[in-house]
């Protein structure tokens, strides 16, 4: 196993704005102020990024996988002109209902990532906005902290006890990180 320093990121909330009626097109995608800017400073300190992240819109008839491509291209080229990279997107197509492995909170995208990649998840850190993100990454054995940005308020005020770093956003988690806090 290598022992790159992973950051995993939900994508719907972390890095771009959420929305219940969900990201169905590039337009739709708007990046969280900072989130760019967190996602290259991680890459200029040498950590590699991926994303994980359910896409149940597809599953819903909402986008196909063609758009979803679209919008993932959207974010990648975002990402590469402020500065940063994106190694890989892993997403679920599925709805809840499908009882599958990959949707989160089950660990499978977080495992195929880890298969493919030859990666050490005890090695890794995934920055979600809910409780299902925070799941994922314990029960793949990776750390997990929560930013309050997308539902990340609605997850902390649900679940006061949480014992894992929280912060405010994206960039400063990434802060965190790359000072070796």
């Amino acid at each position: 196993m290598t022992r790159n320093r992973y950051v995993l990121l939900d994508r719907d909330g972390v890095i771009n704005e959420d929305s219940d009626q969900f990201i169905k097109s590039p337009d739709e995608w708007r990046p969280i102020p900072g989130s760019l800017e967190a996602i290259a400073l991680l890459h200029a300190k040498g950590f590699k990024v991926a994303v994980i992240t359910n896409q149940s819109g597809i599953a819903r008839g909402l986008l196909d996988r063609a758009m979803l491509d679209k919008i993932h291209q959207k974010m990648l080229r975002l990402v590469a002109e402020n500065g940063g990279a994106i190694e890989a997107i892993y997403f679920c197509p599925h709805g809840p209902e499908n009882g599958c492995d990959c949707r989160k909170p089950k660990p499978g995208l977080l495992l195929a990532f880890a298969a493919e990649h030859q990666v050490d998840l005890h090695d890794a850190v995934l920055i979600g906005d809910s409780l299902r993100d925070i799941q994922a990454a314990e029960a793949a054995g990776a750390r997990a902290i929560l930013v309050k940005t997308g539902k990340g308020r609605k997850t902390l005020n649900a679940n006061p006890d949480l014992k894992i770093p929280v912060f405010d956003n994206l960039y400063d988690a990434a802060n965190s990180l790359v000072s070796g806090q």
